[in-house]
């Protein structure tokens, strides 16, 4: 069991999934639950498939590879890095086929009504970012940009190769995520593998470096990924339906699955998994605490929490 929920001193909720410690060779060094059964890897695959994208011609800046791994918060400076982007190689947000989206923060979407929007926009989309990577690399490499989400485009068939390099796990079948980008089956293990070969893999080190330094670009201020990499040597990447994986700079990668979907305990076990790997001290333990934590409401007040369960062994 990942967490309890606990309200008024009563558990009336539990969060089952699994979590993995893993060296870049394989080796698992810590883990609780099943962390051999597969699921689809959602945008935690981004810093992979942003890799790629770089390495066929992108030419991301800092700050655009964060963008570019990013479900990010469809705030001002993540719509304008997407631009940015696309304009940088004569495109505009008409190139994007990702779907129509709201930013998924509400204050974000209430900025885009107050000014005049009324309906989704491909550029408002989480993976507009990504997205925007993608057609980079496509008009370096001379490669068609309208059919770019096909599972047989050049850039599609790169991705899986290098992410099954990088878990060392088959990618199984072409899934399609929301975005309609084509998503790959991994395991907790395999994508912890993958994790830690992003921070101890020098051809890595530009992507690291730019999700741990603007994490706030990679998703939003406040959430997850972005709190534990200000105060914790790592970078970090959310996925759908209650994913994230980790990344260290000591060869060691960590990902958590939980099996319902729910978001809802990832904060509490992520501190809980890095306190008990030694990866954080005391007083960055204490300051975590109040960041990712996730209280539960009752007549107006805090009346309990989400309880981290998970041991690792």
């Amino acid at each position: 069991m990942l967490a309890s929920v606990e309200r008024s001193g009563v558990v009336e909720a539990t969060h089952d999934g699994s979590v993995a410690a893993v060296r870049s060779n394989g080796t698992l060094v810590a883990s609780d639950g099943e962390v051999h059964r597969q699921y689809l890897a959602r945008s935690a695959a981004k810093p992979f498939q942003v890799k790629v994208a770089q390495s066929y011609g992108a030419a991301l800046a800092p700050e655009q590879i964060a963008i570019g791994t990013a479900s990010h918060g469809g705030q001002p400076i993540h719509l304008a890095y997407v631009k940015e982007m696309l304009a940088e190689v004569d495109l505009d947000e008409r190139a994007l086929r990702c779907p129509p989206g709201w930013p998924y923060v509400p204050s974000a979407k209430v900025r885009l009504t107050s000014v005049g929007h009324r309906r989704p926009k491909p550029l408002f989309h989480n993976c507009s970012g990504k997205h925007a990577a993608m057609l980079r690399a496509c008009v370096a490499m001379g490669w068609p940009i309208e059919t770019y989400l096909s599972p047989s485009h050049p850039l599609q068939e790169a991705n899986r190769e290098e992410f099954e390099r990088m878990t060392g796990e088959s990618a199984g079948v072409d899934a399609i995520d929301g975005c309609g980008i084509p998503v790959f089956s991994v395991s907790t293990a395999g994508l912890a593998k993958a994790y830690a070969r992003l921070g101890s893999d020098q051809d890595y080190a530009q992507i690291w470096q730019a999700m741990h330094r603007y994490g706030a670009l990679t998703s939003d201020w406040g959430a997850v990924p972005a709190a534990i990499s200000q105060w914790a040597d790592v970078a970090a990447k959310g996925g759908a339906e209650g994913l994230i994986g980790i990344s260290t700079r000591s060869d060691l990668g960590i990902a958590i699955k939980s099996r319902d979907g729910s978001m809802r305990p990832l904060g509490p076990v992520v501190l809980a998994s890095l306190e008990q790997l030694r990866l954080i001290p005391i007083l960055t333990r204490q300051y975590g605490a109040d960041r990712l934590s996730e209280p539960v409401w009752g007549g107006g007040g805090k009346v309990g929490s989400v309880l981290a369960e998970v041991m690792l062994t």
